[in-house]
């Protein structure tokens, strides 16, 4: 099992900002750049202090020096705005491109994990955690990288800075600071929280979204839209609740920062007062008190931003912890100790003492043996529930086995590379897949480098040529997510279509024909009669009608195989399949009278 790390705020970060080695370079020029404009920001107040000393009394203006002080202040003014455009520019780029990577890794990550983690998540809440926690979680690094830079060394600008000009004054500056960043970190550490939870209600509203326009028709079917207006109505109030929460208890930081720093820039305003009246100008001029109240004004507006890049912070961490727990989940054992990885099956398939259950209190397929020899065609049959499709999951790979194991032509599954095994097994089920775009894309997923005749030719096979044809554009017919405004006889024949293409060595029928009308589905056993020639195949099916001619008819209930034998063994063996025929047919004929 993979080690969960720490998605404390303090891990977090640390995680945060192992992202930064690939961006060291931008890293470096974003500090320079920041130190470069706290420097000139810093040395604006310098000159102005100047031009007020220059200025004594009526008639006694030194204009000269002060023009020559204007100059130098446009100057700076100038070169700190550039240093602070080319500063963004680094900072978007670090930032960007780490929401890139951690979106990319996040993505790829989940082509890694087993089927059982994406089976016990909700996918509205895992697009919301690639999605929109990354989307807050880089608005609040983006704000992190601009304002803290140049606010913590603006702070430590001015401290030398005032140091210089007079420590006295300075040493009050400095005894009222830890009181800012006291109320600063208070607030903080309880804002995380709500940021937290903030997230996860987040996610479970897009989940119910997700599920409520995926499945907009079996809602409306089945009447169920006002409890589902409850359910998100619900779920909006909780996530009102805790945005507000959130919100307030950050908003009170700015603010309670900035009393406190009212009151530095107070005590600086009263004591350099009382100094320079004091000394009468000599310790400290009218210029220099100006310089020093314009320092005081910069170190205290750092904080407040500071306290400002806190809370968004702890939003960016909060979203970025849950992005974290989806690159921490377990992926699927490595294939490094794989060991064939030219894999060529010729199709022989042995079930050995095989045992698994989804859940260990559920017990599932218990020592289930069987031996299926090249080009054979193997049936599964059996209620709802009694391991048919668990047996292709087993074969896929999609699922490990608990117990025993699976070989083909003598070797183990778990030994050869996943990829390979899955292009040798041809899969149709009875749940369709299709992507946005036109059929042709949708029919070449199955063979990237199929020509335009070999797709017409593979349509015509599946009997599909004729309703693409029919279609506006034919097989330029763009088509939405899921196959758009198709029917779903027609999608299932696009997806036959994607497997003629390309035949593997075995295939797997999962109800591949449910979906479809008895006429075309008489054309298409045909058809996958010709494709079966030569090749191991196995066929869950229901109608029992469809699967007399296969070499071998697996009855299974409760996970066990009960019966095995071609249709007319088991027929006059009378036993389960016999009763689960007859009761078809019987049904059959029922509904013809």
């Amino acid at each position: 099992m993979k080690k969960q790390k720490s998605r404390a705020p303090r891990g977090t970060m640390r995680r945060v900002l192992s992202y930064l080695k690939g961006y060291r370079v931008y890293l470096f020029f974003s500090l320079l750049l920041a130190l470069a404009c706290v420097i000139l920001t810093l040395y604006l107040p310098v000159l102005i202090g100047k031009a007020i000393d220059c200025i004594v009394g009526p008639n006694r203006v030194d204009f000269d020096t002060i023009r020559a002080l204007f100059l130098q202040a446009a100057i700076i003014i100038a070169a700190t705005a550039l240093g602070q455009w080319l500063m963004n520019v680094c900072n978007n780029k670090m930032t960007f491109g780490i929401v890139r990577n951690i979106r990319n890794d996040a993505f790829c990550h989940l082509q890694k994990v087993p089927l059982s983690y994406l089976d016990t998540h909700k996918t509205g809440d895992m697009v919301s955690r690639i999605i929109a926690d990354v989307d807050q979680f880089s608005d609040g690094l983006l704000l992190g990288f601009t304002q803290l830079f140049t606010g913590i060394l603006t702070i430590l600008g001015t401290v030398i800075f005032m140091l210089i000009l007079h420590p006295g004054i300075t040493l009050v500056v400095i005894l009222v600071t830890p009181l800012s960043l006291f109320v600063a970190a208070f607030i903080a550490k309880r804002t995380h929280s709500m940021f937290k939870l903030q997230s996860e209600v987040r996610g479970k509203q897009t989940a119910l979204m997700e599920e409520a326009i995926g499945s907009h028709k079996v809602v409306v079917a089945f009447s169920q839209e006002d409890e589902l207006l409850e359910r998100f109505d619900e779920l909006n109030g909780k996530l009102q609740k805790a945005s507000l929460q959130a919100t307030f208890f950050s908003s009170i930081t700015n603010p309670s920062t900035r009393f406190i720093n009212s009151l530095v820039y107070a005590g600086v305003a009263l004591v350099g007062a009382l100094t320079v009246m004091g000394s009468g100008g000599a310790a400290l001029s009218v210029g220099m008190l100006s310089t020093f109240l314009a320092y005081a004004n910069q170190y205290t507006k750092p904080f407040n931003e500071i306290s400002g890049v806190i809370t968004e912070l702890q939003g960016a961490l909060a979203c970025a912890a849950r992005i974290f727990e989806v690159l921490d989940s377990d992926v699927e054992i490595s294939d490094d100790e794989a060991v064939s990885e030219n894999f060529a099956p010729k199709g022989k398939v042995e079930f050995c003492n095989v045992s698994f259950s989804y859940s260990p209190d559920r017990p599932l397929i218990q020592n289930m043996n069987l031996t299926v020899e090249p080009g054979q065609h193997i049936a599964i049959v059996g209620p709802t529930g009694c391991g048919k499709t668990t047996v292709i999951n087993l074969l896929m790979r999609f699922y490990d086995v608990k117990e025993g194991g699976i070989l083909i032509d003598g070797t183990d599954i778990r030994q050869i590379p996943r990829k390979n095994l899955r292009q040798s097994l041809g899969m149709v089920l009875q749940e369709t897949w299709l992507r946005s775009g036109t059929v042709f894309d949708n029919i070449r997923f199955g063979n990237p480098t199929a020509t335009e005749a070999e797709i017409i030719a593979a349509a015509k096979a599946a009997h599909a040529h004729s309703f693409i044809k029919r279609l506006p554009d034919g097989y330029n017919t763009r088509i939405g997510e899921d196959g758009g405004s198709l029917s779903q006889g027609q999608k299932q024949l696009l997806c036959i279509t994607r497997l003629m293409l390309s035949p593997p060595p075995m295939l797997i029928l999962d109800e591949a024909t449910s979906s479809i009308d008895t006429r075309t589905e008489i054309r298409i056993q045909q058809a996958f009669a010709k494709l079966m020639r030569g090749r191991t195949t196995f066929v869950v099916a229901h109608r029992l009608s469809t699967i007399r001619e296969s070499d071998l008819i697996l009855v299974m209930k409760d996970g066990n195989v009960i019966e095995q034998g071609n249709h007319e063994a088991l027929l006059q063996k009378g036993g389960f399949y016999a009763n689960l025929y007859q009761s078809q047919f019987e049904q059959i004929k029922g509904e013809a009278k």
